[in-house]
């Protein structure tokens, strides 16, 4: 606790004292229903009291600087925080982000105030190191512990020994960091450009009612938006020249200057300012700058930025503590700043080499060589491509322009006033009294396009700038965050900023070209698109939105989840070679009878038809639609390549038993009216196809000719070499029969040895020449589609037995087996088979003995 005049250390403040108190700092210490009992011992405002009350009986007319400098900001905030809706001076009401500021700075200031072993500055008449030697001398007897010196405890001369070897001389040693002590009274805050970090710059101003107020920023015409903005918010009578070489000023001066001026004058400002205000922070962190302001302890430094958390690890080494973060996605969905669209342009063919442009590394960040990009950007063809673009697709929408250096600024000028539109380039050699008449003909609208490289990157604000093109990309997220924040002010009539990115669709956030999507996290890129802010239908939209999205991030499975979740809005063509099969299968598991088009429509640009292969045979395997499994079988078949339809009968294999009857009778018609790969290949698809509908041939056999179920039956129930002699007994059977008859009772046959397996192989291929006839006679075994069932007649068939019948056709007039390829032909028809077949039952008997 401090040493106070006239108050025990403790004790209750009387009222008195305390209205003695605020007159003095000339701000209230009780707010509005608190009492004195409020004010707690140890408590920051308590303090704050003793001391005004020591300086007061030191008989001081103001309060000193330490005071000022620990205490007046910490008493400001409180008094404007306490209010329902904090206001300015000109009842000018404080968003909520711009309260979260002051609040988050009021709260580190208490916890910095009321921490134990706190000291701060010396304040008042009194200093804090008459407390800390009373503390030494306090009745221990100079031990921690009450107990006298230990034996144990190291003499003052004598060296300290190392609990440590030594590094070798050839490892690097890291110097000790600098002591700091100034680091806990210095804070910052992030928030978006457009989202009001001057009007909160005037919330400090109007905390501070005492205490003096520095504002530095890095550049002159931002003092003078500044002064500006301080005077029409009320505060015009506090603003004041610099104070220099101790002058002073206890009622609140504003001072608004430069970091150059800060450097140069470093030495010499006046300890009245108690409040150091830094805007645009992430410029204050240069060798020069940062070390003036570790070299100043005593005023209360507060950070202001849009790009801190791009650069968190330097701004966080100036500015340890962060109070607030109000970045742009939050600003856009509140509605503080305009809703940001996007436009991927692909850049022409001799921009591609961008990627070989060098970077360089800069005091915060690193970029590409301005240099080295002029010269590769600025050619003549590319600027009168870029004004054909700006008049065909944005005609008179103000925007900015940003590019590669001054010349490249006035080329692209001049091309687009070639093409009738009014553009003007400014850049740091354009001479005040000109700048500031296009900047503010483009307020008027008498200029639509503003071209520059760097200049109006940061610090310019114009709520109808509608148009961010990155004409010249840049590798650093804080100046394309700079960038982007010349169009996020809302304006009457201003739908959305658009942001202009030079780069393919597909770009992902890995390339070292900084875009929209990779700086706010994007997964998907749609073109014309909202990208960060609310969706709103209505008019005003400038720009044409695309359907299709392409996945943009660099994670794989989040790559992955976007095509699975916007599987039917996925523009194929810009995927990668895996991802592109990866969609095909999600794809073909997925489609449905409405979305089938759709979906051979997305796949149009597949010249070597791959992805369509992958589509069609997943969805043959996987698609739980059987009518679409069919179809995907039929449009294999009409791909006439061996590959994707050997894989299809394979597949089928597998399906239940009317869907693999349903899915043979398919690829049979397919084999039956074209060539699909070589002829042993369709002779092996053919009889595959056959074995996985047997049951139909077999049925149509026996119906046709009785002693097919006993051949059949001997066949099946044979082994070892009888299983073989049946084999060739119902080869020979067959070809006594008609083609039709023999197909069947091969297909039929299954064989249990590969003696067996052999003859019944021969004897199919020898069956015909040409497989398509194979298939259309293993066709005629199928039950027709779309036969209609017949009412029962009285006194006649039953209905399903006249259907069965239907089903089994007879032969139509004689039949030979086509003639085999080594010059063979087939038996007799019709009569002449039967009688044969009778002539081989008795052998058939005998054989059946033998077993």
């Amino acid at each position: 606790m401090p040493d106070t005049t006239g108050v025990a250390a403790g004790a209750r403040l009387e009222s008195a004292d305390i209205e003695r108190a605020a007159k003095f700092v000339r701000e209230p210490i009780l707010l509005d229903g608190e009492g004195p009992e409020a004010l707690a011992p140890g408590t920051a405002r308590r303090r704050a009291v003793e001391d005004a009350l020591a300086e007061l009986g030191d008989g001081r007319d103001t309060p000193s600087v330490e005071w000022r400098r620990r205490y007046s900001l910490m008493l400001g905030l409180e008094r404007l925080l306490d209010a329902e809706h904090p206001k300015l001076k000109d009842e000018a009401e404080l968003s909520e982000h711009q309260v979260d500021a002051l609040s988050g700075t009021l709260a580190a200031l208490v916890a910095e105030i009321e921490k134990p072993d706190s000291n701060g500055q010396q304040n008042g008449a009194r200093a804090r190191q008459e407390r800390g030697e009373a503390a030494g001398e306090g009745g221990n007897g100079g031990s921690p512990n009450g107990a006298g010196a230990s034996d144990d405890a190291l003499a003052e001369d004598e060296e300290e020994p190392r609990d440590w070897e030594e590094p070798d001389a050839s490892e690097e040693v890291i110097d000790e960091a600098p002591e700091d002590p100034g680091a806990s009274r210095r804070f910052w805050f992030e928030h978006a450009t457009g989202a009001g970090k001057t009007v909160a710059a005037v919330g400090f101003v109007e905390a501070s009612r005492t205490g003096g107020i520095l504002i530095l920023t890095h550049r002159r015409n931002l003092v003078d938006q500044f002064i500006g903005e301080i005077s029409d918010r009320g505060y015009g009578e506090r603003l004041s020249p610099p104070l220099l070489d101790g002058a002073d000023h206890p009622y609140g001066p504003v001072t608004v200057e430069t970091y150059q001026w800060f450097v140069r004058n470093a030495a010499r400002v006046s300890d009245a300012y108690s409040i150091v205000v830094c805007d645009e922070a992430h410029t204050a962190l240069g060798e020069k700058t940062s070390a003036c302001i570790r070299r100043w302890p005593g005023p209360v430094f507060i950070g202001m930025t849009a790009t801190g958390a791009l650069i968190a690890r330097h701004v966080a080494d100036l500015f340890p503590t962060q109070t607030s973060r109000f970045d742009l996605a939050q600003a856009a969905r509140r509605g503080v700043i305009a809703p940001l669209r996007c436009l991927r342009i692909p850049p022409g063919p001799g921009v591609r080499t961008l990627a070989k442009v060098p970077l360089r590394r800069g005091e915060v960040d690193q970029d590409f060589d301005q240099e080295e990009l002029a010269k590769l950007l600025d050619q003549g063809p590319f600027n009168v491509a870029i004004a054909d673009l700006y008049r065909s697709r944005f005609r008179r929408v103000p925007g900015v322009i940003y590019t590669a250096g001054v010349r490249h600024a006035g080329n692209v000028a001049a091309a687009l006033r070639d093409a009738g539109i009014n553009a003007r380039a400014v850049s740091g050699e354009t001479p005040k009294r000109e700048l500031a008449e296009i900047l503010a003909g483009f307020e008027r609208g008498e200029v639509d396009v503003l071209c520059n490289a760097m200049l109006l990157a940061e610090g310019w604000n114009s709520p109808r700038a509608t148009i961010c093109m990155h004409l010249a990309p840049t590798a650093s997220r804080r100046v394309y965050q700079q960038r982007v924040g010349r169009v996020t002010r809302r304006s009457p009539g201003k739908e959305a900023g658009l942001v202009i990115d030079f780069v393919h669709p597909a770009t992902t956030h890995d390339e070292t070209i900084v875009t929209l999507h990779s700086l706010l996290d994007r997964d998907v890129y749609r073109g014309g698109a909202i990208v960060v802010g609310p969706v709103r239908r209505g008019r005003g939209r400038r720009v044409r939105v695309e359907r299709r999205v392409v996945p943009v991030s660099d994670n794989p499975e989040r790559r992955l989840a976007v095509l699975e979740r916007e599987l039917w809005r996925i523009a194929v063509e810009n995927l990668n070679y895996s991802e592109q099969h990866a969609w095909a299968a999600l794809a073909g598991a997925r489609v449905t009878s409405a979305n089938w088009r759709r979906a051979k429509t997305m796949l149009q640009h597949d010249q070597a038809k791959e992805l369509r292969r992958r589509f069609l045979l997943t969805c043959v395997q996987r698609n739980r639609n059987h009518q679409l499994r069919l179809r995907a079988l039929g449009e294999i078949a009409l791909l006439r390549e061996a590959e994707p339809f050997d894989d299809a009968v394979e597949i089928i294999g597998g399906w239940p038993h009317d869907e693999r009857r349903a899915g043979a009778k398919v690829l049979l018609q397919a084999l039956a009216e074209r060539r699909i790969g070589r002829r042993d290949q369709a002779q092996a698809w053919v009889w595959r196809l056959a074995a996985a509908t047997r049951d139909l041939h077999e049925q149509y056999a026996v119906q046709r000719w009785p002693e097919t179920k006993r051949l059949l039956g001997l066949f099946v129930n044979s082994s070892g070499r009888a299983h073989g002699r049946n084999a060739r007994r119902l080869v020979h059977a067959a070809r006594q029969q008609d083609r039709r008859l023999a197909i069947a009772l091969l297909a039929a046959a299954v064989a249990h040895t590969p003696e067996a397996e052999e003859v019944l192989r021969g004897a199919r291929m020898r069956m015909a020449r040409k497989p398509s006839a194979i298939a259309r006679e293993l066709l005629r075994n199928f039950p027709k589609a779309g036969s209609r069932r017949r009412r029962r007649r009285s006194g006649g068939e039953p209905e399903a037995e006249r259907e069965r019948l239907e089903d089994v056709e007879a032969p139509e007039g004689p039949e030979t087996v086509d003639a085999d390829e080594d010059g063979s032909a087939g038996g007799p028809q019709g009569e002449e088979a039967q009688a044969e077949a009778a002539a081989l039952e008795p052998g058939a008997r005998e054989l059946a003995a033998e077993d």
